[in-house]
């Protein structure tokens, strides 16, 4: 299965580009979660459906937490985390906002629901695309096993 038809299964089952790019990390890393699943449908429609900053650019920014973020007390801070968010910003902001008009959901639907069939699916394949260049490239296994 392709990683569109895997996103149109999520989406079939009423996820969320948030939750869709969460549940493909955890997929990745071979965990479920359905907690953090819940999280982040906070973010969905651009912050609890308020038409704010698109739930695939902070799906992403959260699945990049998953990775790289600290859990316990424990864990040391891991700056290549706010390296890798920045990097994200910056390509989304390129990619995807100069194109469609910003950043947040209303701009980039703008008043036409056709565009979340169109734009939204493309925008989380490309996100995860980037998730996954942007860890590896920090030395991170997509396994989740070896944290760099």
């Amino acid at each position: 299965m392709d990683a569109m038809d895997e996103m149109m299964g999520f989406k079939k089952q009423g996820f969320f580009c948030s939750q869709i790019l969460m549940l493909q990390g955890l997929e990745m890393m071979g965990k479920e979660n359905p907690d953090l699943v819940r999280a982040v449908h906070g973010l969905a429609g651009g912050l609890g459906f308020s038409g704010e900053l698109c739930g695939a650019l902070t799906g992403g920014a959260t699945l990049l937490g998953l990775y790289a973020g600290k859990g316990t007390p424990e864990d040391p801070d891991d700056p290549r985390l706010t390296f890798m968010v920045e990097d994200l910003v910056r390509w989304f902001k390129t990619e995807y906002g100069e194109p469609f008009g910003g950043m947040r959901c209303e701009e980039i639907l703008d008043g036409d629901s056709q565009n979340t069939a169109r734009r939204c699916p493309l925008m989380v394949i490309g996100v995860l695309q980037k998730v996954k260049e942007l860890l590896v490239e920090n030395d991170f296994d997509l396994s989740g096993l070896a944290n760099g």
